[in-house]
């Protein structure tokens, strides 16, 4: 979960802005929680933009206007039906918390083909699931790509998190190489394996 704290906040043509203290890491689509400004600002949103001058308004099409004279940083803009305000300091937050299910520990444990696992070994898998979906969803969202954070993009980046998750759960034990019972000895990590980027579509940066 990222916190980041509000500075100003104006509304426009039924666009609320609010300005943070420092830079936000998000992307557009996102849905993040304003808390702590008013009544008219607060609420859980979807991102609609990032300006980096001051929101003046929508045009006759629909496109956001913006002053170039007057440059902001930090502003998170998002729909918000009610009268304009103007630009003012506030103080408040503006929460930012992905939480990804995309798949489960059983997918993992089925995968993997260990059968009904211990209970330990349930809890393990399960903390496999939940590593490698917010590792999954926060490199996708690096590369690009605005998922939803219940429902897996495709059935491609659904087995690349399942394996990245067998992955995690074949390394526990061990520091940075596979558990080895083999007389050959254990061969280093040397990184992401290429399938599960493929898979994922994390191997170059998703483009427009």
């Amino acid at each position: 979960m990222a916190t980041y704290s509000v500075t100003n906040k104006y509304l426009v043509d039924n666009y609320a802005v609010v300005e943070l203290l420092t830079q936000a890491d998000l992307e557009l689509g996102v849905t993040v929680t304003v808390a702590g400004v008013d009544a008219t600002f607060n609420g859980t949103v979807t991102v609609r933009a990032l300006p980096q001058y001051l929101f003046t308004g929508v045009d006759t099409q629909g496109d956001l206007l913006y002053d170039y004279e007057r440059p902001i940083k930090n502003q998170v803009l998002y729909a918000k039906t009610a009268a304009n305000v103007d630009r003012v300091a506030a103080t408040g937050t503006l929460a930012y918390t992905p939480t990804c299910t995309w798949i489960t520990a059983t997918q993992i444990e089925d995968w993997l083909g260990i059968g009904t696992a211990t209970a330990a070994d349930t809890t393990f898998l399960t903390q496999c699931a939940s590593a490698a979906n917010q590792f999954a969803f926060r490199r996708r969202q690096e590369a690009g790509y605005v998922d939803s954070v219940t429902t897996s993009p495709s059935g491609d980046v659904t087995l690349g998190t399942i394996m990245y998750g067998g992955a995690l759960y074949r390394q526990r034990g061990s520091i940075d190489t596979f558990a080895s019972f083999t007389e050959m000895g254990t061969a280093p990590t040397t990184g992401l394996s290429p399938l599960i980027k493929q898979l994922l579509g994390i191997d170059r940066p998703q483009v427009a």
